[in-house]
Parts: structure tokens; C-alpha cells; sequence
């Protein structure tokens, strides 16, 4: 997740006053997406969840998705 200004080929959802962009064929491949704000004694922070599949690189290394 980005901050990003909307381009021509979008998807664009607004959600209680936040406006959310996503490119429209990536949105294709990983919908259903779950956007979820979190408050904790940390502060708040936004919980994004997809059904995009994530797999590890062949060199063993991990990656932070």
C-alpha cells in the first residue's frame, strides 16, 4: 500500500471520507480485497488483506508483503 495520486486505468472506492486507488487488472487478479483501520495504544494503522498469493524467492530469502 502507497500513497499515489489516481491514474486513468484505476479502480477508485471511497470509504468513509478515504478515497482508495487500485490498478484495475491487479484488481482483478487479487479481489476480493479487505481494507481494515486498526486502533491500538500504538496509534492506528490500516490492515490490508487480498487473495493475492505471495511465494518466497528461489534464493531462500524472505520478503516483508
Amino acid at each position: 500500500m502507497a500513497l499515489d495520486e489516481s491514474k486513468e486505468d484505476d479502480k477508485i472506492f471511497d470509504e468513509n471520507g478515504i478515497s482508495f486507488a487500485i490498478n484495475d487488472k491487479l484488481f482483478e487478479s487479487v479481489s476480493p480485497i479487505k481494507i481494515d483501520y486498526i486502533e491500538s495504544y500504538g496509534g492506528g494503522r490500516y490492515s490490508l488483506s487480498s487473495n493475492l498469493s505471495v511465494t518466497a524467492p528461489a534464493c531462500g530469502a524472505t520478503c516483508s508483503c
